[in-house]
């Protein structure tokens, strides 16, 4: 009996994590919006995920492209960090981004990026294909999906906003 009940919460919790995240289908146009909406993201963000602690850093606006970087690490050493760009392009946006180690050699080639396509927006909350941002207060939750060996699984990040 136990055990069907300990299955049962971590079902529900698993269910509710993935219902966080979105995706398109594979020939789904991504969504429409405009950079500008997401205002409600800009500043300095500390927290936690990946078994560590992150900081993520947004900046207004400019041109249609959103500036931010991201760095992680745990027990008091850099792992990797990300410059992170979104981008808006026509009526949608996307967020690509690329990622460093800690002595800055990348892990995408030269001319690629990571590429998150936009899926739709609601008040200060952003669905990316795999990837969501959600602002409530001074709080963002980031949910993202990744796949290793085949096997799916949602990392969520916390972060607070601080002053610099």
């Amino acid at each position: 009996m136990k055990k069907s009940i300990l299955s049962f919460i971590l079902l529900f919790i698993c269910s509710i994590a993935f219902s966080q995240v979105k995706q398109l289908e594979k020939d789904q146009e991504p969504g429409k919006g405009n950079v500008s909406e997401l205002d409600w993201l800009e500043g300095f963000w500390t927290g936690t995920g990946f078994g560590g602690e992150c900081e993520e850093v947004w900046m207004p606006a400019v041109d249609g492209n959103m500036i931010g970087t991201f760095r992680f690490w745990s027990e008091g050493k850099l792992i990797f960090s990300e410059f992170m760009n979104i981008v808006q392009d026509g009526e949608t946006f996307s967020l690509k981004l690329k990622h460093f180690n800690a002595d800055l050699s990348p892990w995408e080639e030269k001319d690629k990026w990571i590429t998150f396509r936009l899926v739709g927006t609601e008040e200060n909350t952003v669905y990316f294909h795999g990837l969501t941002m959600k602002r409530v207060g001074d709080e963002i939750n980031l949910w993202l999906a990744l796949t290793e060996d085949g096997v799916r699984t949602i990392e969520e990040l916390k972060y607070v906003k601080r002053e610099f």
